[in-house]
């Protein structure tokens, strides 16, 4: 049972979307149905961004209603900027170390008219009890 399936769950971070304006993501909670997922992977998944600059934040909590920034250190990689000279289609990831039991991707849109679309997928893994019941 090593395998992803059993290993894995992808839950939406910051749906999917045109966007011209921040938005508030979603919150993820790594102890969903009682598994404690060790380790989180944020996925940002872009299309075309047309204008504008959507600064990507990721943010934790122990109670799913205090949020804070995530701070550099317990990050794997940078939180991403996207910008119309980032190019095409992509997508770019980032580990979560942090100990909080949630995690969510908020997104701050500046000089934006026709904007982006993107979102983002919170992969949790590494359960303490495997396999994942997928639903």
């Amino acid at each position: 049972m090593r395998d992803a399936y059993n290993n894995i769950r992808p839950r939406i971070g910051l749906p999917f979307s045109a966007r011209t304006a921040t938005a508030t993501g979603t919150s993820v909670d790594r102890a969903e149905n009682g598994l404690a997922y060790q380790d989180a992977l944020i996925t940002v998944a872009t299309g075309t961004i047309t204008d504008g600059t959507h600064t990507i934040d990721i943010k934790e909590s122990d109670d799913n209603s205090t949020w804070t920034s995530v701070a550099a250190s317990d990050l794997q990689g940078a939180k991403p900027v996207l910008t119309s000279s980032a190019g095409g289609a992509s997508t770019l990831d980032v580990g979560y170390k942090g100990m909080k039991r949630y995690v969510r991707v908020d997104v701050t849109v500046a000089s934006a008219t026709t904007g982006g679309v993107y979102g983002a997928v919170v992969i949790l893994a590494n359960p303490r009890t495997a396999p994942v019941v997928h639903s």
